[in-house]
């Protein structure tokens, strides 16, 4: 079901009724697949060159001091697949992405797939590593969403929604937000104004003014605020610590899709962070449900993980290169199928709240 078919019938029977019906197309829909894909094998959507050597660790014999500390080269840990009786080619294998106007610079970037779903082949799990220590991620509100909590006393804030022109020369990708307001009404803050008050017991994507970032249940990250740069809020962190919230291992609960039940096998996007907090993992799936999900994004290396929306329009990565034509800066997504335009988010300007990657000074 389409995202404005499904806004408009909110109006006309309810958040309830269309959260119903969504779960009955979706479960009509994973019906028919089980039976017409169900000899279907995992496929793999890129090459995966052959393993690189892991980066020396030693410091280059020299007598001159470096005037900053040397970072050495990003080449996360290959989770290798999740269940090798059921992997495409490739899986669990970091593939760097090169950015097209500095190849040859150091990746910032890798991506790679996964098939957690012991059930279904055909369920991917698309996760990026991003390299916390050479880029910066931003968040922008979107032109409608998230609302203001109480509208009619919001304070005054311009929504540009889109990417400012000035940071589209160290541009390297962006992806979608979080819920819209009337589904969970999950906090957001930034550029000092509060959109949408926090909530004390779910998950939350924050970035300081140090730069660093971290995920967590607000009420563990509440005395920090003043250090925030921004917030997004989610639904209960699906992991935490490393942990599986108990709900996505006691059965069904309909946290991880605002009304949709954590059970639906639909198209999910998700955050997570290393142990050490120096990767963030954005992962967007294909026919997945809440648990697969989560699965699949601590199987590649996080441990705590925020799930940020659902359905089949919203949720999206994608990259940027300039066109060949006429050198504009354009949109590509990270894998086939994903709903995208070439103006994604530099020009066209959204209606959903998104986040953006920027490449730091070297």
């Amino acid at each position: 079901m389409g995202p404005f078919v499904a806004n408009g019938l909110r109006a006309v029977i309810g958040a309830d009724g269309v959260a119903r019906l969504e779960d009955f197309v979706y479960a009509v829909e994973d019906r028919v697949n089980r039976v017409r894909r169900q000899h279907e094998p995992p496929k793999a959507y890129w090459t995966v060159p052959s393993p690189l050597p892991a980066p020396s660790t030693q410091p280059a014999s020299s007598t001159v001091v470096p005037e900053k500390p040397v970072l050495s080269p990003f080449r996360p840990v290959d989770p290798g697949p999740f269940d090798k009786r059921r992997a495409a080619r490739g899986d669990g294998i970091w593939v760097p992405i090169v950015d097209p106007r500095r190849p040859d610079d150091d990746p910032r970037l890798y991506k790679t797939l996964l098939h957690p779903d012991p059930t279904r082949g055909w369920a991917e799990v698309f996760v990026v590593a991003v390299d916390l220590r050479r880029v910066d991620v931003h968040l922008v509100a979107g032109s409608q969403e998230p609302k203001f909590e109480d509208e009619e006393n919001a304070p005054p804030y311009e929504r540009p929604a889109k990417i400012p022109e000035e940071h589209h020369d160290t541009l390297l990708a962006a992806f979608n937000g979080g819920f819209m307001t009337e589904h969970g009404g999950y906090g957001m803050k930034l550029d000092g104004v509060v959109i949408v008050s926090p909530k004390p017991d779910v998950c939350s994507l924050v970035r300081y003014t140090d730069g660093s970032m971290q995920i967590a249940t607000w009420k563990r990250l509440a005395d920090r605020e003043p250090e925030m740069l921004w917030y997004r809020q989610a639904p209960p962190c699906m992991v935490q610590d490393g942990k599986l919230h108990p709900g996505l291992v006691v059965g069904a609960m309909r946290r991880w899709g605002a009304t949709l039940d954590g059970e639906t096998v639909i198209r999910r996007s998700a955050v997570g962070l290393s142990a050490d907090r120096r990767i963030l993992y954005v992962s967007i799936t294909n026919h997945t449900t809440a648990r697969v999900l989560a699965d699949g994004l601590r199987h590649a290396g996080a441990v705590d993980i925020a799930q940020m929306d659902v359905n089949w329009s919203y949720p999206k990565f994608v990259l940027y290169e300039p066109h060949p034509d006429d050198g504009r800066l354009v949109a590509i997504a990270l894998a086939k199928g994903f709903e995208f335009s070439e103006d994604e988010y530099v020009r066209r300007r959204s209606r959903r709240d998104f986040f953006y990657i920027t490449r730091k000074p070297d």
